[in-house]
């Protein structure tokens, strides 16, 4: 199965959150899809973050995960997603998710003693998972009531609900349009 990244893959406001954010339905067993199952992926990624990220500006150019760190990538992956997840939905830490994810991010930063040229997925997304842990806008983080995507709330007044209005926001007004008119009927 082969996958595009367009800008809506890349709506988490941190590398570290579109990373985390690319399995589809998460906690959803039947449904669940995972990106990066395709080997191939992970060149298309680098290829498409060094574009649309929103830290494009400190990663321009990505090299992709080499073949022997993927499953390492994967494991810190995860550990960006529960962290911050965790931290989303309980406003605390958990300090064993913060162990797990920062034995991620040193076994990550240890893999690449020097700074290689163009940055890798891997590394450019420890970095992000860094900064983000050290960030005020950990306040901000928010859980898409559609997808469950992580993202940062960056708008004015905290208000954004969706991880990307033009998808899951018009896919939840699409299912209220539907069940008000089929109420009516």
């Amino acid at each position: 199965m082969t996958f595009q990244w367009t800008p809506h893959r890349f709506t988490g406001g941190a590398l570290a959150l579109d990373v985390a954010n690319s399995v589809i339905l998460r906690f959803d067993e039947k449904g669940r899809t995972d990106r990066f199952a395709v080997p191939e992926q992970f060149g298309a990624f680098a290829e498409a973050a060094s574009e649309l990220s929103a830290e494009r500006t400190d990663f321009p150019e990505l090299a992709p995960v080499s073949d022997i760190r993927q499953a390492e990538f994967m494991e810190l992956r995860e550990a960006i997603d529960a962290h911050f997840r965790h931290r989303t939905i309980h406003g605390t830490d958990d300090n064993r998710l913060v162990a797990g994810l920062l034995g991620r991010l040193s076994a990550t930063f240890a893999a690449h003693a020097s700074d290689p040229d163009p940055c890798p997925v891997d590394l450019a997304t420890a970095r992000s998972a860094l900064k983000l842990i050290a960030s005020p806008d950990t306040e901000r983080l928010k859980i898409c009531p559609n997808c469950e995507w992580l993202f940062i709330d960056r708008s004015k007044n905290r208000s954004r609900t969706w991880c990307d209005m033009s998808v899951c926001g018009n896919r939840a007004k699409a299912r209220l349009h539907y069940k008000k008119k089929r109420k009516e009927a």
